[in-house]
């Protein structure tokens, strides 16, 4: 059996996403995933939000405070 390394997606629907290669032919083929240690899984998380409330961070409305808000973490109590 010959091996290649891809890197590909899992959605919320459990559905896996790859690009492949188009000297690969069409078939069945057997997996082995690789899950993210712990660091990298806080970055995919990251990275999944960024993907799905891009759009509704990103919209003015959302900006509901301004730097005159608050007080710095630093600041005299």
């Amino acid at each position: 059996m010959r091996a290649i390394q891809l890197k590909g997606d899992i959605d919320e629907n459990h559905q896996l996403h790859a690009d492949v290669p188009a000297a690969i032919p069409a078939g069945p083929v057997q997996l082995i995933v690789f899950m993210p240690e712990e660091d990298a899984a806080g970055m995919a998380w990251m990275e999944g939000i960024d993907k799905e409330w891009s759009a509704e961070l990103s919209d003015p409305k959302e900006d509901i405070y301004t730097l005159a808000d608050g007080q710095p973490l630093n600041a005299s109590r």
